[in-house]
């Protein structure tokens, strides 16, 4: 994990995955009490891909059963990213999360999400969104997180 802060007010946060010099990107940017988290995976330290979906012959995922244990290492990659900032997923007002399987996700969103919550009703808006693709190919879901310090 690294934190840098520039000049314009914003802070920047990263896991240090190849990924982030391969495309360009921060895993979070903070500016003021806001905290915008990029689409965050089921990574472990290095990058690479926790409960990877089996792929089909055409190189699309054959099988959604993993996605359980994908949804819940991206939140606690999630709460490791905002703890860079002295935030945590209580923090969060907004997440979207973007699914292959909509279906999939229905089923097991609502126990993972309050797992991850520690709460009955976790208290931030949350968007369900079927995509066709996601960044990689064994990869089911990517969680997107807006939270809010308090202010001081």
């Amino acid at each position: 994990m690294t934190h840098t802060s520039a000049a314009n007010g914003k802070e920047a946060a990263y896991h240090g995955v190849p990924a982030e010099d391969d495309y360009g990107y921060a895993q979070a940017i903070k500016v003021g009490n806001m905290i915008y988290v990029s689409g965050q995976l089921s990574h472990d330290d290095t990058g690479v891909m926790i409960a990877p979906a089996a792929l089909d012959e055409t190189g699309k995922p054959a099988d959604f059963s993993t996605m359980a244990e994908q949804m819940r290492v991206t939140y606690a990659n999630a709460a490791k990213i905002l703890a860079e900032f002295g935030a945590t997923l209580d923090h969060v007002v907004e997440e979207t999360i973007y699914v292959l399987d909509v279906d999939e996700a229905f089923a097991i969103a609502g126990k993972v999400r309050k797992e991850a919550y520690a709460t009955a009703r976790p208290q931030c808006a949350s968007n369900l969104i079927g995509v066709s693709r996601l960044a990689f190919p064994e990869q089911l879901i990517e969680i997107v997180f807006k939270a809010v310090l308090p202010t001081v």
